[in-house]
């Protein structure tokens, strides 16, 4: 391939491994959009995500291939000129649209617009690219919703409701790429942990915000549903499986679960995991009406932990199995697969408690060296 591969999202946690996966794995120049002011801040920003991933020597020896461009996915034609967009769509050959907000939080239109309107000035990009092989859009599971039982790989609308403006957003998002009429793929994370080998990780949030709050003895009980499925998914393979499939021939059109599907955890297996790692009781696992009058009773500070953590709970009771039955047909025979979270929950957890829950933040090139 000759031509440059474009990413969005390269400062986030998912976007700065897939950059390392191009990097590290091809001879490709990147064009990477960084929110910055201008481009001198965004090679700014750049540097600082390549000593992450590589560390200062490292960083140097990719730093030339990487042409960060100023980008803000909230203006028209995201903030970059005509004459300097011409430019790019020119040498773009392949784009992976990996940005967005994962805030559960958001107000609606604001989710929107980041997620759904971000997504289609990067179509707008895309379809001006005349040499354009495909557009991978990076999604997540979680445009099922509510769904109940099986979810498969060809579903989108199935009368689903959402719990939050992240999931609506998402689904929305990705109902413009299928319109959008330029060679697409899909690609839908799970819930994202760090990485299986040394814990790492960038993004402390879902899965990390009670398990550092029951860490805290700040969870005596859980509104939850013991049976419900917890989809783990570490970012190794996640970056590993974009990389593969953004490569594959004949994908065009397709959407992929980068899930655990059969072998997700269970809640009940993920609070026995926890209390053994921390040396705690495990925490009563209530229905979300027990848990209302339970939390009657809860103290000031248990109150707060709660507060930060209640829009993830929804997430601890869900019924649906994503079923990934497509993308391990394309990725086991290139022997990228899934694990199940129990075989490395414990190396997520030192990392954790390492790095002080993010607070001492650890590069992704000093972790692995450890």
């Amino acid at each position: 391939m000759s031509g440059e591969l474009l990413l969005t999202g390269t400062t986030g946690f998912v976007g700065m491994e897939v950059l390392e996966r191009y990097l590290s794995r091809t001879d490709r120049n990147v064009i990477a959009l960084v929110r910055a002011p201008d481009d001198r801040g965004a090679r700014t920003r750049m540097t600082g995500v390549l000593r992450d991933l590589f560390g200062v020597r490292g960083a140097r020896r990719y730093e030339r291939r990487v042409d960060a461009v100023a980008a803000d996915l909230l203006a028209p034609g995201l903030g970059i000129s005509e004459r300097r967009r011409a430019e790019i769509t020119a040498r773009t050959e392949d784009i992976v649209h990996a940005a967005a907000s994962v805030s559960f939080s958001l107000p609606l239109d604001e989710a929107r617009r980041i997620n759904v309107e971000g997504t289609r000035r990067a179509l707008e990009l895309a379809s001006s690219s005349p040499g354009l092989r495909r557009f991978v859009h990076v999604s997540t599971a979680y445009v099922a919703g509510t769904h109940q039982g099986r979810y498969f790989e060809c579903d989108h609308d199935v009368a689903q409701a959402f719990r939050n403006s992240y999931e609506q957003s998402k689904f929305e998002a990705e109902r413009l790429v299928r319109a959008a009429g330029i060679p697409s793929m899909v690609l839908r994370p799970s819930i994202v942990v760090g990485d299986r080998r040394s814990g790492w990780t960038s993004a402390f949030n879902v899965l990390y915000w009670p398990l550092r709050a029951f860490a805290r003895g700040l969870y005596p009980a859980v509104p939850a549903v013991p049976s419900s499925p917890v989809d783990v998914v570490s970012i190794d393979y996640v970056a590993d499986a974009i990389y593969a499939l953004s490569h594959s021939a004949g994908c065009d059109g397709q959407t992929f679960h980068l899930t655990a599907g059969s072998q997700a955890s269970s809640v009940g297996e993920l609070v026995e995991l926890a209390s053994r790692y921390f040396k705690r009781p495990p925490p009563q696992v209530l229905s979300e009406i027990e848990f209302a009058e339970y939390a009657k009773g809860m103290t000031g500070v248990q109150r707060s932990a709660l507060g930060q953590s209640a829009a993830y709970f929804p997430y601890f009771a869900v019924d649906t199995e994503f079923d990934n039955a497509g993308a391990r047909a394309q990725l086991e025979p290139a022997g990228i697969s899934v694990t199940p979270l129990a075989s490395y929950l414990e190396r997520l957890l030192d990392f954790a408690t390492r790095s002080r829950w993010g607070k001492r933040p650890i590069g992704r090139a000093e972790a692995l060296a450890v």
